[in-house]
């Protein structure tokens, strides 16, 4: 059973959340200039996505990352910005009125209470957004679920642990081959689980120098893991810390 605690507004662990920072940012903007303009597509103005790309500071997706590869940025090409305005309209935190993007009573009202805007976000990013469409393979299934998912981390990961291993646990190993493939599975694991629990800052992610390999990658759990999360192998995790 996977079941979140209530956090305090003053939590330090907050500080963890890459998609908590993001929103209050985008909170942050609105109030201090009225809305977002949208695009007749409905996307983030280019202003506000360049505004996002320095401020938000993103793993993986910081301002240098991201102009490294695009002179210019639109919404979808900072993919966590994307997820955050899905995020805030489904939520109805914000909504589009005549061109540009303005909270709602509901979302400003959430503004100075941090721990509670986490709370629904955090579940709602996790279990019920469809991860899948970011992953170069979308109609690779998963076996298994979040629970199953959250509590096999909760063990492997208390020391850090590789996209590898995390892989092989959960999934077996790749069928051997003669010659270097992606691997779907570790890609799917990555798209729809791993990175999207660095992204609401329940885990960390630490990659090698120069490495795009997610197997190579190290997965650590964060302080706001242990804050927030209440899972059925904490036991078995506390058991092996005194031991």
């Amino acid at each position: 059973m996977i079941e979140f605690r209530s956090l305090a507004d003053d939590e330090p662990a907050l500080s963890f959340s890459p998609l908590l920072r993001g929103v209050l940012k985008t909170f942050a903007y609105v109030q201090a200039h009225g809305s977002i303009g949208l695009t007749p597509s409905k996307a983030f103005k280019r202003n506000f996505v360049h505004w996002a790309a320095a401020e938000f500071d993103w793993p993986g997706h910081t301002e240098a990352d991201l102009f490294a590869v695009n002179k210019v940025l639109k919404e979808h090409e900072f993919m966590p910005l994307g997820d955050i305005h899905f995020l805030l309209t489904t939520l109805k935190m914000g909504r589009h009125y005549k061109g540009i993007f303005k909270l709602t009573k509901s979302g400003a009202e959430l503004i100075h209470h941090p721990g509670r805007l986490f709370g629904i976000i955090t579940p709602f990013y996790l279990f019920e957004i469809d991860h899948s469409g970011w992953s170069r393979t979308p109609d690779q299934t998963l076996p298994g679920n979040w629970d199953v998912f959250l509590n096999v981390l909760n063990v492997e990961t208390e020391d850090g642990a590789s996209g590898a291993y995390l892989r092989q646990i959960l999934f077996g190993e790749p069928d051997p081959c003669p010659f270097p493939r992606y691997d779907e599975m570790m890609g799917s694991l990555y798209t729809q689980v791993l990175r999207p629990l660095v992204w609401t800052g329940l885990l960390q992610e630490t990659r090698p120098a120069k490495s795009f390999r997610a197997q190579e990658s190290l997965f650590t759990k964060t302080p706001l893991w242990k804050a927030a999360l209440k899972l059925d192998t904490d036991s078995m995790v506390q058991s092996a810390t005194r031991h």
